[in-house]
């Protein structure tokens, strides 16, 4: 493709050399750039991409993408040896790159953007299941993976990928010929603009409570609320939650946007009704086109309810019918959500990944319910994330549970023990007994010793992840192998 051709629609470009030039390759990774290749160069949190432009030319890069501020001296020595953009914003620049390079996909099948602090993966699984329901070929792209239909393109190492590999990923799902993408959009991959120029046609917004609030991601919830509210300026329609008290601003801070509501307790256009909720399920009633169904779903607990109200909502949108919903709903099961591992002890041991303190209080209290014994409940804190949070979730648990082990989640590059401590402070405010068990397998083998069979153990924080991040290094560790290696005798 021609150069000229992939800067379409950028704005305040500085060029010098030929936009004529055959392009076969972009890419913001050196490593990944070949013959013929585009290179943007990105300032990162932990890396320069400005430092490796020199090395992307050596591997074939004809054309740079660099800062409109970058380093002059780096700018004269490479400028007679490839096309020179500047840009204002590299990181939009690659995005809108990308969009034009790959032919700009999210035009050719319905996009659904779903953001939110919690409740983005299992609404995302829940929508899939509807519309495969209805027998229409669907690609996922979230926390826990990549999905073409049933096929697992790739596991996630982040919600929402960097904008070249989302535009490639969108390519082969339109030669798959998938007719809706469901895509899990995290509030970094707005701010940074990794979705730029994606054609959104319905967005979801579930809910917003304190989170991701630290040096590399938003400095306070100002801007990560309004980081997650730019998806709606790129989608035709809009659905919030009606009763979480930010979301349901929402409609009045965007009055020309078309936007629905759901909920249970204030007025909304999509309202669940007569809910009732056992130990494994809940259901409730909810008008459907012209009829009051009732809808089951095998996940217990209040937030359920808003996850699958928001599903209703998507699907009902596209055309799905009130029996595809319901025969979806019933047979869902998501990874790391609520997720019972199977055990030859017999105990009730519940993966779930609830990192934040609202989502870590659902689980709980949900969980408490319908607990015959004690409810365990066993969880740490990411590093390197707003440490505000930690003894938050300390306090939380100490109140709801019987019985707390506080231990490591993803220490990556902070001290396990610190932080560990940090949320130690919130459970020393409640009158709750709790133990500190720093390394994590240790802290699962003292749940397990300590339960019987009416007790239930909520291991909180990793889900679905098949990995603990320490120093930079992902390190195996998938708790439903480890809590069957360790009543196996084998850890």
């Amino acid at each position: 493709m021609e150069l000229k051709n992939i800067l379409s629609g950028l704005e305040g470009l500085k060029v010098k050399g030929d936009l004529t030039i055959d392009i076969t390759n972009v890419d913001s990774d050196s490593r990944n750039i070949k013959k013929n290749g585009l290179f943007v160069a990105i300032k990162g949190f932990d890396v320069d991409g400005h430092d490796y432009i020199k090395e992307a030319i050596k591997k074939g890069a004809v054309a740079v993408i660099a800062s409109i501020d970058a380093d002059k001296k780096l700018l004269k020595e490479i400028m007679d040896k490839v096309t020179l953009i500047l840009a204002p914003d590299s990181r939009l620049a690659l995005a809108i790159c990308a969009c034009n390079f790959y032919d700009n996909p999210s035009r050719k099948f319905k996009l659904v953007g779903i953001t939110g602090t919690k409740g983005k993966t299992t609404t995302s699984f829940m929508v899939k299941s509807i519309l495969e329901k209805s027998g229409k070929k669907v690609g996922l792209i979230g926390t826990i993976a990549t999905y073409i239909g049933d096929k697992k393109l790739e596991d996630s190492d982040r919600t929402t990928p960097e904008s070249i590999k989302l535009q490639e990923i969108f390519s082969k799902m339109v030669k798959a010929k998938c007719e809706v993408v469901i895509m899990e959009v995290s509030s970094q991959s707005l701010k940074l603009n990794r979705v730029a120029g994606c054609d959104f046609d319905i967005g979801v917004f579930t809910n917003f409570s304190e989170d991701h609030i630290s040096a590399k991601e938003h400095p306070d919830m100002k801007d990560y609320f309004e980081s997650k509210l730019k998806l709606f300026d790129m989608c035709k329609v809009c659905y919030v939650n009606a009763d979480d008290i930010q979301t349901s601003k929402i409609p009045k801070l965007l009055p020309d946007k078309k936007i629905f509501t759901y909920g249970i307790d204030n007025y909304c256009n999509l309202l669940a009704k007569d809910i009732t909720t056992t130990n494994s399920t809940v259901d409730y009633k909810v008008k459907i086109g012209s009829r009051n169904e009732r809808v089951k779903i095998d996940i217990p607990g209040r937030f359920t309810v808003y996850n699958s109200l928001a599903a209703i909502a998507i699907t009902t949108t596209l055309g799905c019918t009130a029996d595809a919903i319901k025969e979806a709903l019933i047979d869902l099961k998501v990874p790391g959500r609520s997720e019972l591992v199977e055990n030859s002890k017999g105990l009730t041991i519940m993966i779930d990944y609830a990192h934040s303190p609202e989502s870590l209080e659902n689980i709980l209290a949900a969980t408490k319910s319908y607990t015959k014994g004690r409810l365990i409940s066993l969880f740490g804190c990411g590093g390197d994330r707003d440490p505000g949070k930690r003894p938050l979730m300390g306090e939380i648990s100490g109140r709801i549970a019987d019985f707390t082990i506080i231990t490591s989640d993803n220490p990556r590059t902070e001290d396990p023990t610190k932080i560990v401590n940090q949320i130690e402070e919130g459970m020393k405010k409640t009158k709750g007994k709790y133990i500190c068990i720093v390394d994590r397998i240790e802290a699962i083998k003292y749940a397990i010793k300590m339960a019987n069979k009416n007790d239930i153990i909520v291991l909180a924080g990793k889900g679905h992840e098949p990995y603990q991040e320490i120093n930079h290094e992902k390190h195996p560790f998938d708790e439903r192998i480890i809590v069957n290696d360790i009543i196996k005798g084998n850890l």
